[in-house]
């Protein structure tokens, strides 16, 4: 099943209200965050880390990176580094450069989300395409994905 699908199953399945939106295609989360007309800070933005040989999710908003002395103290991890696109690209086949969904659970990945994300009461993020975006609570976002929340972003 395409991961798309799979995401939108899940989302119906546990009765999250949600919507989609289409826009015109857009390359960083900040940028899609401007196209939509909605603050950075409420767009959440996927990170995939790794440490031995493990894949993580960081999940921030738009107008932040990841800190990784932070986020090693909140993953309790002594190395990490970011895997080549080609590597990310193989973990996530089904989905655009860049527009991966903040859902590890569907791919059985830690997920972890920085605190900031819940100064807002909903949160957008890419669903697999460079052209379509979700919108939903965070606290339903929070109940479904089960992130470890911690602080490990610092603004851009």
């Amino acid at each position: 099943m395409p991961l798309k699908q799979k995401l939108k199953d899940f989302l119906d399945e546990s009765r999250v209200k949600y919507i989609t939106m289409f826009h015109s295609a857009a390359y960083t989360a900040q940028e899609l965050a401007h196209t939509l007309h909605v603050p950075g800070k409420m767009f959440a933005k996927t990170v995939i880390l790794k440490s031995n040989g493990k894949y993580l999710m960081a999940v921030l908003p738009a107008t932040h990176k990841v800190n990784f002395n932070l986020f090693k103290r909140v993953a309790h991890v002594n190395d990490l580094e970011l895997p080549s696109e080609d590597e990310i690209m193989k973990k996530f086949p089904q989905c655009e450069a860049g527009a991966m969904p903040p859902f590890g659970n569907l791919y059985e990945m830690p997920v972890y989300a920085d605190i900031s994300l819940r100064d807002d009461s909903e949160i957008y993020f890419n669903a697999t395409t460079l052209y379509e975006v979700i919108k939903i609570s965070y606290k339903d976002y929070e109940n479904l994905v089960h992130p470890v929340v911690g602080t490990f972003a610092s603004h851009n």
